[in-house]
């Protein structure tokens, strides 16, 4: 069998090997067999690859002719196949290969038996490496190898030194190996030393080597020269590399690609990204075709050395060779792609890796995050994430901590919480910037209380406040209005460096909120002393508190400074500033076209609030002589009503009055508006008296003013003025007339509402949804059912759709008119049609149910609704509970009672009030009382309502003189008692023949009750039965003067009987 030397292209080829091996066989389940001597991994060989088949020989061999042999060959084989096997992959017996019945008597002869190499050979190279660890004077190699003389060929003796471990070994077997007669100084043996001294870093012993092989007279071969050039590289021996390398190219000697990328990787270790560069160049244009490798080491310095394009250059030549790149050069060129904002060519790239099935790393995810957040392609980047997760990629510290801005730009404050409570629980929790994201998560949700908290763990746990963490705490502060918290963090912030523009921003912005005005334009001027660089936000905030407060001086000298600001070259607000106040641009339709309508605002604010009313007029003028300037002017006094400053509002009105010009309609309805909001009735008429007689008055301004008129209680003037306008012939539309309905049945004035809805339907007027359903509602608070639901079925004949307000006002309608069929038929119209009804529909129909005692139907439907999604509140519970009180099931009452506390609805009076009257009419007293006990307890106090179901029910009972304590404790929790509580007491004196305490409490309550037919006749029934036939009489004079009849019916002691117990 061969051995490796015999293979290696640095000796001569056997004078006996005629025959060349049998190419290796296709069979995948043939196991390889490697040697035990294997090559040092960076040594240099010819660049073929051993293990690729050598063509078939042109001649075939001639058969074996001794049959023992043939014999012999295939028991080895066997045996050597059956030994591969147990040994397994890395089996280290030689390949069987056919030989000539020469050859094979030679391998009979040589001793070897199957073995790499001859037994001889083994024992010397076993006998060189015996004197590892030896002494110096113990090194006899003459003496050591004395049996070895003359038996060893030169080929033998270069497997022995190319096995040997130790330098100290090599070179002293070198030494012997010279003074043997088969010895030849050859290139391939110095070599081989070359490369076990440069293994271990001798690169003096090696340099030493090198200049005696030239001086033996051998020529050093690209192998050699590599072999040295790959020691200085191992060692970082990189001036010596360069030198050797010049020297070898004016040998005009090239090595191979894997020498160069040796050097290639040696030198980027060192950072040397610079020499790299130049090395791959010259290897360039010595055509050396590099490998994956070899592109991987060239883009990772080209892209280290800011050489960007040229890195993707190299990249798409690789891309042409048809070489696949490695997952470090993706990510390396996507991370270029996003910081340079590349983002088409980042996403092209990671398709690009997608396609090849490459798993991309956690850095290129945290790259690719990066661009998705930058370009807000929030989807997408939760996406990756996913994708991560599915495929096990481990996410670290930087990638959670985008994750929680990404969840914040969303507004998924718990999944940022969650997140970064993962983060925590991972230990990965080290960096400020993922706490202050955290922090930065819980401004935006408005929460200050919690961003303050992070930052206090962060403070905690000894993590270094830097400039970024002292401008977020001062958020915080700002937010949280902490003004002595505010000003310390900035002063701390100003003693890292010069305060950055944003910050002041807050802090301007902190002042003007807590009305701080004077410390707000101090802060300004130390600002200004200190040369703050100012940037967009700061300098609007700056010019917002010098035009509110009228400094025109200091607005001009600020414009002034920022003129040679080149951020502001291109900002549309700053250069409307710069053009009106210093005629940069005297051309009007040029300076309405770039004009910012908020910095136009803030002109005319700063001018009005100055008091130059000149001022005022020519800026007015100028911007009513452009194209669009009355439409520019009207949306300034619209800014101004919605910031609140009417004052601007009317005096900028006034003066386009005086200039004979008028805002839109728009705005005067809006200014109309604020007035009646603000409750000044006079002023919102003032501006609509100047308006008024215009023959292109609008409808919104005139619905404005009726609006204005009911919101200030005048429900007759804006009656008034709908006549008027409409004996105008004005007809204001949908929106007015409801308006006026709507007015007209909130005062009571329901005859006039039904006027004006007649009206409107009988002139076929143009009406919307929401104006039918303000008619049909007015009409059900006017107790006129029958018409409420002829305005419902014309609206249907008309083909409107009605919405959901609609059917909860026909529910209304028909269940108050006690025709709960139709109501239910509405009901469910409604959910046939689709319509998505709310809570209100659920409990109106709940309602109509109850009070017509279908409990069960009542009942579905409340589990239905929750079925529906629809989550009860406490008026929804309140509704069912007075459902179950009215037929007095209490057990019923308790479980919604119970309910409510679990659900987090916390039960109030009204719940209470359902409560009492449950116990009340299932005669269970000592329970209803304990009720109201409770309620007070709890804070919340009983109203006649509740002590109103007690009494009756104690009353019913007999037991009057509970029912007396329990009136008592009604007036003892001060309140008066109501016409029903005492129709309840008097009854109950009357049916159980307490007649001279019944005559007493009459007398009582005679003068703080209004006059009622029931307690006047029960008091003259009980006068008469107590013999005070003249008393009697005169409250029978006083009740028919007051044309109140009398109640014959009632008799005294209708119900003497044993009174009930009432255990207490």
């Amino acid at each position: 069998m061969k051995n490796i030397i015999l293979e290696s292209p640095f000796l001569p080829p056997p004078p006996n090997s005629k025959t060349k091996p049998k190419p290796k066989s296709i069979n995948p389940n043939k196991v390889p067999i490697k040697s035990s001597i294997h090559p040092d991994p960076w040594s240099l060989s010819d660049g073929n690859n051993i293990s690729k088949p050598k063509p078939k020989s042109k001649n075939p061999k001639n058969p074996l002719s001794d049959d023992n042999a043939r014999r012999m060959i295939i028991a080895r084989a066997r045996y050597l196949s059956l030994l591969r096997k147990h040994q397994g992959p890395q089996a280290q017996t030689p390949k069987w290969i056919k030989r000539t019945p020469e050859q094979m008597v030679m391998y009979l002869e040589d001793d070897r038996n199957g073995h790499l190499y001859g037994k001889h050979v083994v024992a010397a190279i076993k006998r060189v490496r015996g004197l590892a660890g030896k002494k110096n004077q113990e090194r006899d190699m003459r003496l050591l190898m004395s049996g070895f003389v003359g038996k060893l060929s030169f080929r033998e003796m270069c497997v022995v030194l190319k096995e040997q471990k130790g330098w100290r070994e090599a070179r002293d077997f070198f030494s012997w190996m010279k003074l043997q007669l088969s010895y030849h100084p050859s290139v391939i043996v110095y070599t081989i030393l070359l490369r076990i001294y440069g293994q271990v870093g001798k690169i003096k012993l090696a340099e030493q080597t090198f200049l005696e092989m030239l001086e033996v007279g051998c020529e050093p071969d690209e192998v050699a020269c590599g072999t040295m050039l790959c020691s200085y590289a191992r060692w970082g021996h990189h001036k010596a590399m360069f030198s050797f390398y010049s020297a070898i190219k004016e040998r005009e000697i090239v090595v191979s690609i894997a020498v160069y990328n040796f050097m290639l990787s040696s030198l980027q270790k060192k950072s040397l990204h610079g020499k790299v560069i130049v090395l791959w160049r010259q290897m360039v244009d010595k055509r050396v075709a590099p490998n994956n490798f070899t592109y991987t080491v060239v883009i990772s310095s080209l892209v280290k050395e800011g050489l960007h394009k040229e890195a993707f250059k190299t990249f798409n030549e690789m891309r042409t060779m048809g070489l696949v790149p490695e997952e470090v050069i993706y990510s390396l060129l996507i991370t270029v792609s996003t910081k340079n904002s590349n983002w088409h060519e980042a996403l092209k790239l990671y398709e690009d890796m997608r396609s090849h099935r490459i798993v991309p790393s956690k850095f290129t995810c945290a790259s690719l995050l990066t661009m998705y957040y930058k370009i807000k392609d929030y989807s997408k980047a939760l996406s990756l994430f996913i994708q991560m997760q599915s495929k096990n990629i481990a996410a670290d510290e930087v990638i959670y901590g985008l994750l929680i801005r990404i969840y914040g730009k969303l507004g998924l404050y718990e999944d940022a919480q969650k997140t970064f409570e993962e983060t925590e629980r991972s230990g990965l929790l080290s960096n400020e910037r993922t706490y202050l994201a955290m922090a930065q998560v819980h401004l935006s949700s408005g929460n200050f209380e919690k961003a303050l908290s992070v930052i206090e763990v962060m403070k905690s746990r000894n993590i270094w406040l830097s400039r970024f963490a002292y401008i977020v705490l001062l958020q915080c502060y700002c937010m949280k209005e902490d003004l002595d918290s505010a000003e310390v963090t900035f002063r701390a912030l100003s003693k890292i460096g010069c305060p950055d523009a944003g910050s002041c921003s807050d802090m301007i912005n902190l002042y003007v909120r807590l009305g701080l005005t004077e410390k707000a334009k101090d802060f300004i001027v130390h600002i200004r002393k200190d040369l703050v660089d100012f940037d967009e936000e700061l300098f609007n905030t700056v010019i917002k508190v010098f035009c509110k407060e009228g400094m025109l001086k200091d607005a001009e000298q600020l414009v002034y400074e920022m003129g040679t600001n080149a951020s502001f070259k291109d900002n549309r607000f700053f250069k409307t500033f710069s053009n009106v106040m210093h005629g940069e641009n005297k051309e009007l339709e040029n300076i309405m076209i770039s004009a910012d309508t908020t910095a136009l605002g803030l002109i005319l604010s700063l001018y009005l609030e100055n008091g130059n009313f000149n001022k005022t007029e020519e800026f007015l003028k100028l911007i009513l002589e452009a194209g669009s300037g009355l439409s520019v002017v009207s949306q300034l006094v619209n800014s101004f009503i919605r910031e609140g400053d009417l004052f601007k509002a009317e005096a900028v009105n006034g003066q386009l009055i005086k200039l004979g010009s008028r805002l839109e309609d728009e705005t005067i309805a809006s200014l109309i508006s604020a007035y009646g909001r603000q409750n000044k009735l006079k002023q919102a008429q003032e501006v609509f008296a100047a308006v008024v007689d215009s023959p292109i008055l609008g409808n919104p301004i005139i619905n404005s003013m009726i609006d204005a008129c009911v919101k200030c209680g005048k429900f007759e003037e804006a009656y008034l003025l709908y006549e008027e306008v409409a004996q105008r012939g004005h007809n204001l539309g949908a929106v007015g007339i409801g308006m006026v309905v709507n007015a007209l049945t909130n005062s009571g004035k329901h005859p006039e509402a039904e006027n004006i809805i007649c009206r409107s339907i009988q002139d076929r007027m143009e009406l919307d949804t929401v104006a039918y359903n303000i008619f049909i509602k007015a009409m059900l608070e006017a107790g006129r059912l029958h018409f409420a639901t002829s305005i419902y079925e014309h609206m249907l004949l008309l083909g409107f759709t009605p919405s959901i307000q609609t059917y909860n006002t026909m529910i209304s309608v028909y269940g108050r008119g006690r025709k709960l069929d139709k109501a239910v038929e509405v009901f469910n119209t409604a959910c046939s049609l689709g319509v998505s009804l709310d809570e209100k529909a659920y409990m109106n129909m709940i309602y109509y149910y109850g009070k017509a005692g279908k409990r069960h139907e009542a009942s579905l439907l409340f589990a239905k609704m929750q079925e529906e999604g629809i989550k009860p509140g406490v008026v929804s519970y309140n509704v069912m509970a007075k459902v179950y009180a009215m037929s007095g099931l209490y057990h019923e009452v308790e479980e919604l009672f119970k309910v409510m506390e679990r659900d987090g609805c916390p039960p109030d009076s009204f719940t209470y009030l359902s409560l009492v009257q449950a116990y009340s009419v299932s005669s269970k007293c000592l329970e209803a009382e304990e009720t109201i006990n409770a309620m007070q307890k709890k804070g919340i106090p009983p109203s006649n309502a509740h002590f109103k179901h007690l009494l009756y029910a104690l009353v019913k009972a007999g037991l009057m003189v509970e029912a007396e304590r329990v009136y008592m404790e009604l007036l003892l929790a001060g309140l008066n008692p109501d016409l029903v509580c005492c129709r309840a007491m008097l009854r109950g004196y009357m049916d159980y023949g307490h007649v001279e305490k019944g005559i007493k409490f009459f007398e009582q309550i005679r003068e703080s009750v209004k006059a009622d037919r029931f307690i006047m006749s029960a008091a003259v029934h009980l006068y008469k039965s107590a013999g005070k036939k003249l008393k009697a009489e005169v409250l029978l004079e006083s009740m028919k003067s007051l044309r109140i009849s009398f109640l014959n019916e009632l008799e005294v002691g209708l119900k003497i009987q044993c009174p009930a117990t009432y255990p207490r």
